[in-house]
């Protein structure tokens, strides 16, 4: 009888042990889901943003937020580029295309993390 009761808490403890490691991973996988979530907003607002700017100068503007992710504060690079010798599918060079790029830094677990969106815009999209 003390066996079988032995084997019986056993059993259990493996069970058990089994459970806490799957609840741990699942909620390590939540925890990264909600940062990735919060990285795409930023970069969101970011690249819309930039997108509705009347005029587009190219070059680097970079700014810190105030939001955090994971702890540490964010910092957004948006890059504004022309594109030269784009061509539609005529053959006929598209002017005054740029792509705009969009990258978020931050230091998390020990490194650092970058995530990064990026589109084309027509220069005169806004413009009246």
């Amino acid at each position: 009888m003390l066996m079988e009761v032995v084997i019986a808490m056993g059993i259990f403890a493996m069970v058990a042990t089994g459970f806490a490691i799957a609840l741990a991973r699942t909620s390590d996988l939540a925890q990264a889901a909600q940062r990735r979530m919060q990285v795409n907003r930023i970069l969101d607002s970011a690249l819309t943003a930039a997108l509705s700017s009347p005029v587009l100068e190219p070059g680097t503007v970079s700014e810190t937020l105030s939001e955090e992710i994971g702890g540490a504060t964010v910092e957004v690079d948006t890059l504004i580029e022309p594109l030269e010798e784009l061509e539609n599918e005529d053959g006929q060079l598209l002017q005054q295309m740029f792509r705009i790029e969009v990258s978020a830094h931050w230091y998390e677990n020990g490194d650092w993390q970058m995530e990064s969106a990026e589109t084309w815009r027509y220069a005169r999209l806004y413009q009246p």
